[in-house]
């Protein structure tokens, strides 16, 4: 393994590790409501992102991205999906739902793997095909247990993979991409939070003083891991994020059943086995593809 491949490693699954213990950051503002603390996320982000853009100099490349409109349009639809899974994210965590947003986020990565073969017309082999099937039983039991669709999961599934997705055929500079997200939306969530502090009803002005900087460094939190991943992925392989990309759940439902005190009941241990196996499945569906590239790599060179 190169030192770039393990830099990638270490970005990525910091990346991943920090996804999964912001329950607990979202946790210890439970005095503030979800829609106060999205605007917050989001402005603070912007605010974040720009001081970067600032100090490398790189605004430049920001009022180029705009004279697309394609790119615009793209952007748009990130800041949509993005701000839809942060809200519904926040909400679920504050309301004893951790597990469950667990459950979305295993669900996520075989959702995109869908939206591929759907958008893409990337195509799956049997094994994939299968792993896709067995994460669906999964669903269906969550869904026959508690009498009602996981929406929650599903939600957050959904706007991550829609986001995965615009992101996939927008061709952006991560940092830039990130700063046009947040800037779409940081006027609105400005304009908002002015007209709870106006009306005496926003958070500033009634929460303790820790609670204050959390809320704002809810941006310095939300922006680093979106940095640190897409630094990773430039250098490690895809079925080494493929791997990664569980920490982050695999934490959350640990927090979820040992720090929340969720129950997890028998039908979430076979609902959640479905899942597990079907990640398990595609995951060597994917080394075996993998594997199979390298040899044909070599034996082409070798030929020469």
């Amino acid at each position: 393994m190169t030192q770039e491949n393990r830099t990638g490693i270490r970005y990525v699954a910091s990346a991943f590790l920090l996804w999964g213990i912001l329950p607990l950051y979202w946790h210890y503002m439970n005095n503030v409501p979800a829609l106060q603390i999205l605007a917050n996320r989001i402005f603070w982000s912007f605010l974040f992102i720009a001081i970067l853009l600032t100090i490398k100099n790189q605004w430049f490349q920001v009022k180029q991205a705009l004279q697309d409109w394609k790119v615009v349009f793209s952007i748009l639809g990130c800041s949509i999906f993005i701000s839809a899974n942060w809200f519904i994210y926040i909400w679920a965590v504050n309301n004893g739902h951790v597990i469950e947003t667990s459950l979305g986020y295993y669900i996520n990565p075989l959702i995109s793997i869908a939206f591929g073969t759907i958008f893409l017309q990337e195509r799956l082999k049997r094994w994939q095909w299968i792993a896709l099937v067995l994460a669906l039983i999964g669903v269906i039991i969550q869904t026959i247990e508690f009498g009602q669709v996981p929406w929650i999961a599903l939600s957050l599934s959904f706007t991550f993979a829609l986001y995965g997705l615009s992101k996939k055929l927008l061709k952006v500079e991560a940092i830039i991409s990130l700063a046009l997200e947040t800037m779409m939306v940081a006027p609105f969530a400005l304009g908002y939070l002015l007209y709870l502090e106006g009306s005496g009803t926003g958070s500033f002005s009634q929460i303790p003083l820790p609670s204050v900087v959390l809320l704002i460094f809810s941006g310095v939190i939300t922006a680093i891991p979106l940095l640190w991943f897409a630094q990773g992925a430039k250098r490690v392989p895809l079925s080494t994020i493929g791997f990664l990309q569980y920490l982050a759940p695999t934490i959350a439902l640990i927090l979820g059943v040992f720090f929340f005190h969720e129950s997890f009941t028998r039908s979430d241990w076979i609902s959640f086995g479905f899942i597990w196996i079907a990640i398990f499945i595609y995951t060597l569906s994917q080394i075996n593809g993998i594997q199979k590239w390298f040899k044909k790599k070599k034996l082409v060179m070798n030929s020469q």
